[in-house]
């Protein structure tokens, strides 16, 4: 399910012809045109925002919902009036979680001028909701609720129905270009994500590609696509490690998949590459060979580690250790939420 906030009527979007519903599960705020400020965003015309003086009605909520796991992801814009000339900063929250809180500039940063979560629907319904925190009111510019496998991104205790996954960052490597999983072709149950190209790793290594198939992709529960695997980083003998460093929220769980898969046709055995992976210098993965493990080429591989982050800096490091240099093909990185109850009934009744 697609909202249009704003919308007074159904609307679709290229290149896809997505289908977006008008406006509907307000409580209460009021509509305008919208200035849509980064590429990754849907075309759409409209937005809702919410009047700090309207008091406490700024949610959205979606009843009838079947029971599952679900990528909520929610995109936020501008007002398109200049007399709304300062970006709005708030707090955003769903079923009763504060999952995000947007950051000063957002507007100007891709990959900030969204939040993405995945949470379990128990009682058949979902609320989203915006708050203030007294700089300018929130604006949302659409809702999208997509079904996923209910198993997709497991990994080990504390994940289950009352743990939110909250999307940190999302990366392709090798391509150097962002990407939607309709351009990768995906199935309905990848979530329809985003990947961004790696601006984020300055200086480090060479980028390769490769047409052909790759094998052990598209399989449940989180269907990668193949197109996913058919680029990647490789160090080299400038920077023969691969580094990758992001900011993130202190004191905090994250869970991060790798994904690899050795494209490189002059490897042609085991041991031809071998390397670690290290998160804040630590070793998650020791002697990482991936053609040993997939047993051979053209073969995804993807390894999962959840760690505790107690500063504000996530760093990310492939050490070779023998061979040729080391190679990642795409990086996700969660961050773990424990999930509230529900969402306070004071925040208003649906119109």
């Amino acid at each position: 399910m697609r909202i249009s906030c704003g919308a007074r009527e159904d609307v679709t979007t290229k290149p896809s012809d997505t289908l977006w519903y008008r406006d509907f599960g307000y409580s209460g705020g009021k509509f305008t045109n919208a200035t849509v400020p980064s590429f990754v965003e849907p075309l759409l015309k409209t937005l809702r925002y919410f009047p700090l003086s309207d008091g406490l009605g700024n949610c959205y909520t979606v009843s009838m919902i079947p029971r599952g796991y679900y990528q909520v992801r929610l995109f936020f814009a501008l007002i398109a009036d200049p007399g709304f000339g300062n970006e709005p900063i708030f707090d955003i929250s769903v079923k009763g979680t504060q999952i995000y809180s947007l950051k000063p500039g957002w507007s100007n940063v891709d990959d900030q001028s969204f939040v993405e979560a995945f949470v379990f629907v128990t009682d058949s319904s979902l609320a989203a909701c915006f708050h203030s925190t007294g700089h300018g009111d929130p604006s949302v510019l659409s809702i999208e609720i997509l079904q996923v496998d209910d198993n997709a991104y497991s990994f080990a205790s504390p994940w289950g129905k009352w743990t939110v996954l909250r999307t940190a960052k999302r990366l392709t490597c090798g391509s150097g270009k962002s990407a939607f999983d309709e351009e990768y072709g995906s199935s309905q149950w990848g979530g329809n994500r985003i990947w961004f190209g790696t601006s984020s790793f300055p200086d480090s290594g060479q980028p390769i590609s490769t047409n052909h198939s790759i094998s052990q992709t598209a399989i449940s529960p989180n269907f990668y696509s193949e197109k996913l695997y058919q680029s990647a980083i490789v160090g080299d003998d400038e920077q023969p490690d691969l580094s990758f460093q992001m900011e993130v929220n202190p004191n905090r769980n994250y869970s991060i998949w790798f994904h690899l898969s050795e494209i490189d046709p002059n490897i042609t055995g085991g041991g031809q590459r071998v390397f670690d992976i290290l998160i804040n210098g630590d070793i998650a993965f020791e002697n990482v060979d991936i053609f040993h493990t997939t047993g051979g080429n053209y073969a995804a591989l993807v390894l999962n580690k959840t760690v505790e982050v107690t500063g504000r800096t996530l760093i990310i490091t492939l050490r070779t250790i023998h061979g040729s240099h080391a190679l990642i093909n795409a990086i996700e990185i969660f961050e773990l939420i424990l999930a509230e109850s529900r969402t306070s009934v004071e925040e208003g009744s649906v119109y």
